[in-house]
């Protein structure tokens, strides 16, 4: 079976686009094959700047001849019926069977499909591939019709047996397919052919280019750290930056430089940023300072001086970043001890928020005042936690924040120590954004915990008395990432808050209930990540005491518990047939079971067991959802599920005896309440 071996050659391809690109390269051709009805053993598909690639092994030589049988119209029907079929079938009425049916003749057509040769599907399939490839942006170039990212130099497409290497026959705006490509650009250029993947591999290797991403990331990371670890550094961990450096260059040679002394003053993260923005450099950093010292740039070949001149090019450039990095720190450090951060944050009165919702100037206001009523629920002082929300957005008027966005908050926390605030205040600054996204830290001190729910709540409450909600996949105000961080923010520091309350207070004019159950939305998948089935929610939400996000998964996760358990699940098996059975029999005679069982009128052990066991259940279970023992009461509840089973097996509900038969209903009426009171357990699935 041939291995087929196909490359795209262009000019560079931009970084952020190659791992999606090599994956629809992969997933678009071996669709088509298969779909054509070829098949294929392993896939694999690689990226460098220039060129996209796709391996595959063991790929069919041909697809196999279809036989389609089709039944048609009986041989009595209207012409037009049959001229229909035989249209429909591309056959003559002598090329049609009749066969014996049970209501006579009737037509049959066989159709027969050959089956093709691989190197006819592979050249339809990828041709295909290449005119409909889904570039998030692509281009025309000189007089052709055809669009690629960059333009498209040439195509090699290859199949490979033992008997030698076949190119599959392809041509595209005059581009052909054929069996070479190109090396490194400076470092060997020329154009080679290749007999297979093996060989196109050694020889691409051979010729300077590293074809595997994931092995470039491995040169850049080992050689950056080697670099720095010899000089007693660190380089600072930055995974997206790496995976963007691995797809500039083919060849990566990594090169260290020093920061000249008069930027050292500047705080960590604004080199670390202005590096990364402007030059795609790595941070290396003082372990024992935390201070950035150094930068790591990749080199995209060897030189003869091994970096010299391209490190001298790189360190001029950089000076001049972050002389404009260091003139932004010194203005805006001015700015703050002349009028304080308040000062720097007055044009914020002149930024439109949101043009129903005002100034953000306006919303600070709302934020300040929600902060302070947060405050005291979260253990934090109101005054604090009021002074930290006047100036937590202060920095968005900061040349800093104005260069390097990203930078909000953080630069913050920087001018409100150089200010002389609190700690707590310059902290609250840095962390009332968080948390951002699922593996954002949630901030835990409690001025910091306060102005960042009262931010989060004023925007979501804000938007829905507007009625901007998210609807489907759109979110352009990230309200559903703004509710995640409400509910980390409660179940990551244990706080018992009423939201609905807190909704009202931030915006009168918002639908708590309606923004309450957008909450329970997101809560279902957040906590689906925990592991917490959706119908145990369901089943907690229907219960009292939801608007307390912290009391709404205690609860959830007692009752998940005990269902995971034995006696848990035939626990609801019998509830729901107790359920069942009352649910017909009031249907039926018109009347509510729902008091008055008597143990008088048991009949067996099994039933007076049950008496005794529904007693013992509430006398637990009632002080224990008091105290919002939610384990206690359901491992109560749990137990229940040995004296249901057996008043079931030795128990007829419904008597001969009308008067034994109400007290059964009125028992299994018992049953429902009891289990009711932990959790509504009508709503568990299964």
């Amino acid at each position: 079976m041939p291995d087929l071996l196909i490359e795209l050659f262009s000019e560079e391809i931009p970084a952020r686009m190659q791992a999606r690109a090599r994956e629809d390269l992969r997933k678009l051709v071996t669709d088509g094959l298969v779909e054509a009805g070829l098949h294929y053993a392993h896939a694999a598909a690689f990226s460098t700047p220039r060129r996209l690639v796709l391996a595959l092994e063991g790929l069919s030589e041909r697809s196999p001849t279809l036989r389609e049988e089709r039944k048609g119209p009986s041989a009595s029907a209207p012409e037009a019926a049959v001229q229909g079929f035989l249209r429909s079938t591309g056959l003559t009425l002598d090329q049609l069977e009749l066969r014996d049916d049970k209501k006579g003749q009737v037509y049959f057509a066989v159709v027969e499909k050959p089956g093709r040769a691989a190197p006819e599907i592979v050249a339809e399939v990828l041709e295909r591939t290449i005119r409909n490839f889904p570039w998030p942006k692509s281009m025309r170039w000189g007089a052709g019709a055809l669009r690629w990212v960059r333009p498209l130099h040439s195509i090699l497409c290859i199949l490979t047996t033992e008997a030698g290497a076949e190119v599959v026959p392809l041509e595209i705006e005059g581009i052909v397919s054929g069996n070479t490509t190109e090396g490194h650009r400076f470092m060997a250029p020329g154009r080679f052919a290749v007999s297979g993947f093996d060989d196109y591999a050694a020889k691409l290797k051979a010729a300077k280019v590293v074809l595997d991403s994931a092995e470039r990331e491995a040169i850049i990371w080992h050689d950056a750290t080697q670099m720095a670890f010899a000089r007693g550094l660190e380089l600072v961990e930055d995974k997206g930056l790496l995976a963007e450096v691995a797809g500039l260059v083919e060849y990566p040679v990594a090169l260290m430089g020093d920061i000249a002394d008069d930027f050292l003053g500047l705080p960590p993260e604004v080199l670390q940023t202005s590096m990364k923005e402007h030059q795609k450099f790595f941070s290396v950093k003082n372990p024992k300072t935390g201070r950035i010292e150094g930068f790591v740039t990749v080199a995209n070949r060897e030189t003869a001086d091994h970096g010299a001149t391209i490190l001298k090019g790189n360190l001029k450039v950089l000076s001049a970043r972050l002389s404009d990095a260091k003139f932004f720190w010194e203005n805006d450090l001015r700015l703050v001890k002349s009028e304080g951060l308040e000062g720097m944050g007055a044009g914020l009165a002149n930024v439109t928020f949101h043009n129903k919702l005002g100034s953000q100037a306006a919303r600070i206001e709302r934020i300040e005042a929600l902060a302070r009523e947060i405050a005291p629920l979260v253990g934090a002082s109101p005054d604090l936690a009021a002074e930290a929300a006047r100036v937590a957005k202060a920095d968005l008027r900061s040349a800093m924040v104005g260069e390097f966005p990203e930078l909000q908050g953080l630069m913050g926390s920087y001018y409100a120590r150089a200010a002389g605030l609190p700690e707590a205040v310059a902290n609250a600054c840095k962390g009332h954004y968080s948390p951002l996204g699922p593996s954002d830290d949630v901030p835990t001190e409690p001025v910091t915990v306060a102005v960042a729910l009262a931010d989060k709540i004023d925007t979501l409450t804000g938007f829905w008395a507007i009625d901007e909600k998210p609807t489907g996949s759109k979110d352009p105000f990230a309200l559903r990432r703004a509710a995640l961080g409400v509910i980390r923010l409660i179940l990551n520091n244990d706080l018992r808050l009423n939201l609905s309350e807190l909704f009202q207070k931030a915006n009168s004019g918002t639908d708590a209930g309606d923004l309450l159950a957008f909450f329970h939305d997101r809560l279902k998948v957040f906590l689906k990540d925990q592991n917490i089935r959706h119908d145990v929610i369901d089943a907690c939400l229907a219960m009292p005491g939801t608007d307390d996000l912290t009391l709404l998964v205690k609860r959830a996760e007692a009752l998940g518990a005990v269902l995971a358990t034995e006696d848990g699940a035939n626990l609801i098996a019998g509830f729901k047939r107790a359920n069942n059975i009352l649910a017909q029999a009031e249907a039926k005679d018109g009347v509510e079971y729902s008091y008055g069982a008597d143990v008088k009128f048991a009949e067996g052990p099994e039933e007076v067991a049950l008496f005794a066991a529904l007693d013992q259940a509430e006398a637990a279970i009632a002080p224990a959802m008091a105290a919002e023992d939610f384990a206690t009461a359901m491992g109560a509840m749990a137990a229940l599920r040995g004296p249901i089973d057996a008043f079931f097996t030795a128990v007829q509900i419904n008597s001969d005896n009308e008067i034994v038969r109400r007290n059964r209903l009125n028992l299994l009426s018992r049953i429902r309440q009891i289990c009711l009171s932990v959790a509504d357990l009508t709503k568990l699935e299964g």
